[in-house]
């Protein structure tokens, strides 16, 4: 999420899986030895560790009067708002959706089950996880390539597709958020449908993430709430998952906790899941899980206190402050585990949060160029300034290249060009009938002689 929320040790079963620091950002590229950009090394096997850290930590908030720039922006539509670079991370929207492969554990393992509730059980927790710009990865120690691409401005709309090396699974969906800002928080109300099929097993699976609200953006630590009900279909079975995110609340009590249900195409109950969506997720069969929620509730009633004025937050506090956790997940007795969220790294905190996965996104090794298309992210100018900690040349790179999109925008209309998208385009999801943006596909051929300068 990119913000820091993790409160779990990260100790537990085959679950906690660490994502591997072995990437091969290239399976057609020759070994290598030697270092080439501060901590990145590549092994004689040809396989590259990534770097650990940024090279210079993130810019403080406290340094930048926001309130001017957002006092301006309540209750509008931020995507048509210019906002200064501090506002921003060293990594495009994206390359944050390429966060989705963290787990890429978890889809590999749903290949691997027989059994069709065992797969959407694995398959849940991967919800969990953004001019003409593209996106590009293969890594293929975790069986994957990925391709996204930003096929529109106004509205912002970001496709994505993914596949594994194995030919064993294709993920693929396009994102489009509508944001909003609330005075202390922005809101962002989640658009497209997301897509998984399993290959060998003729499965597909779609649903559309949960509404997003970041908290503080002006002052305060920063902090994240995910609510809004969930609906995993299996086209194939007919088999529904049912995830409700839900709210904080008045006193937190409900922070970051999801409670959900799989049922088959006949709507009965097969298992219950809960847990938190910042910590772990677990399933049990319904009839355990309304028995423990009977005694729970019969547990709290004996312990409920009256409420004071005190304990009621005011709606004129300067921040929102994140409630504190009282407790983890409650574990019910014959539950099975599902997920458990991986541990950050320990100067996460300096740097904008982020897992380990993230800190290597942005990452542009001696002789990479040859191999991206010159749109991809990692050569963007003004977030290469902004990760190596040169924020006014960043902010200037920024405004050049907004100037330069308005500029090749006019000559369009001018010359009466119509703008085309470069790897996807438009069509209907094959599963839901609904629109979508489709990979054209073409771009790992590596055929780039027709994209544009962008940069």
């Amino acid at each position: 999420t990119g913000f820091d929320s993790d409160n779990s040790s990260g100790d537990f079963s085959e679950a906690n899986h660490k994502v591997p620091e072995m990437l091969d950002l290239d399976p057609h590229q020759s070994s290598r030895t030697g270092k080439h950009n501060g901590e990145t090394e590549i092994q004689e096997n040809g396989i590259k560790r990534h770097r650990t850290s940024l090279p210079a930590p993130m810019f403080s908030r406290s340094d930048f009067s926001v309130w001017s720039i957002l006092k301006k922006c309540i209750g509008l539509e931020l995507s048509k708002i210019t906002m200064p670079i501090v506002f921003n991370e060293p990594l495009s929207f994206l390359q944050r959706i390429t966060e989705y492969m963290e787990h890429i554990y978890l889809i590999n393992k749903a290949c691997s089950h027989v059994d069709p509730l065992e797969r959407m059980q694995v398959r849940t927790p991967t919800i969990f996880w953004v001019v003409w710009k593209v996106f590009f990865l293969t890594v293929e120690d975790l069986g994957f390539r990925f391709i996204s691409e930003q096929v529109s401005h106004h509205p912002p709309i970001s496709a994505f597709y993914s596949e594994g090396l194995n030919k064993d699974f294709i993920f693929h969906g396009s994102i489009y958020p509508k944001l909003k800002f609330w005075g202390k928080s922005i809101e962002a109300e989640p658009r497209g449908t997301i897509t998984l099929e399993l290959l060998k097993h003729n499965e597909a699976y779609t649903w559309t993430n949960p509404t997003c609200c970041v908290h503080n953006v002006i002052i305060g630590k920063l902090w994240l709430e995910q609510y809004g009900v969930v609906e995993i279909v299996n086209h194939s079975t007919g088999d529904k998952c049912v995830l409700n995110f839900k709210p904080c609340g008045l006193f937190g009590k409900e922070l970051h906790r999801v409670e959900g249900y799989i049922q088959d195409k006949h709507k009965k109950k097969l298992c219950v899941i809960y847990g938190k969506w910042t910590e772990c997720l677990w399933c049990t069969d319904p009839t355990t899980y309304e028995t423990y929620k009977k005694s729970e509730k019969k547990g709290g009633e004996q312990k409920k206190k009256s409420v004071s004025e005190e304990d009621i937050k005011s709606e004129n506090d300067e921040a929102d402050d994140m409630p504190e956790v009282q407790d983890t997940v409650q574990f019910i007795p014959g539950s099975k585990l599902l997920w458990r969220i991986n541990c950050r790294p320990p100067n996460s905190s300096q740097m904008y949060n982020f897992t380990s996965f993230a800190v290597s996104l942005n990452e542009l090794e001696k002789g990479m160029e040859a191999i991206l298309a010159p749109t991809d992210c990692r050569l963007r100018p003004d977030i290469r300034n902004m990760e190596n900690g040169n924020m006014d040349v960043a902010s200037k790179e920024k405004e050049r290249l907004e100037e330069k999109q308005r500029a090749a925008r006019k000559e369009r209309a001018k010359d009466e060009v119509e703008w085309h998208t470069r790897w996807f385009h438009q069509g209907t999801n094959p599963y839901t009938g609904t629109p979508d943006w489709l990979y054209s596909g073409g771009y790992f051929d590596r055929n780039f002689s027709d994209c544009p300068d962008i940069y």
